[in-house]
């Protein structure tokens, strides 16, 4: 199976490098997401999609994840409801407002997404 990419584009403030990510649309890949990865490189990241907007289904958790990881949460219009800096080992993160995307990457990208933005998802 292919992996389906996405360029994520911060519409309300351009970014010189748009988040690249794996789109994950499935059961699978969700549960997956970055657990048990030792290390994260600059330009991984992950858009976890659910079917509808929810708090419940779009909470994260992040044990046997090994590293620390920026969150964006995205509702069903594309602007980002809440943003954490999840901690690796932590029990639970949930958004303040229902969400449909989960865009998890790189710590240091901490701040690309604020609340408010809007974004485009662009599928490769």
């Amino acid at each position: 199976m292919k992996k389906k990419i996405v360029q994520i584009r911060n519409l309300t403030r351009p970014q010189a490098s748009p988040l690249r990510a794996e789109w994950c649309d499935s059961f699978v890949l969700r549960l997956r997401g970055f657990t048990f990865r030792a290390s994260l490189g600059l330009d991984e990241s992950l858009v976890l999609v659910e079917s509808r907007e929810s708090r419940m289904d779009t909470a994260i958790h992040m044990f046997f994840v090994f590293t620390d990881l920026a969150i964006a949460w995205v509702n069903a219009e594309n602007i980002v409801v809440d943003t954490a800096l999840a901690k690796a080992w932590r029990p639970f993160y949930a958004p303040q407002k229902p969400a449909q995307y989960v865009v998890e990457y790189h710590p240091s990208r901490y701040g690309d997404l604020r609340v408010g933005d809007q974004v485009s998802f662009d599928h490769e």
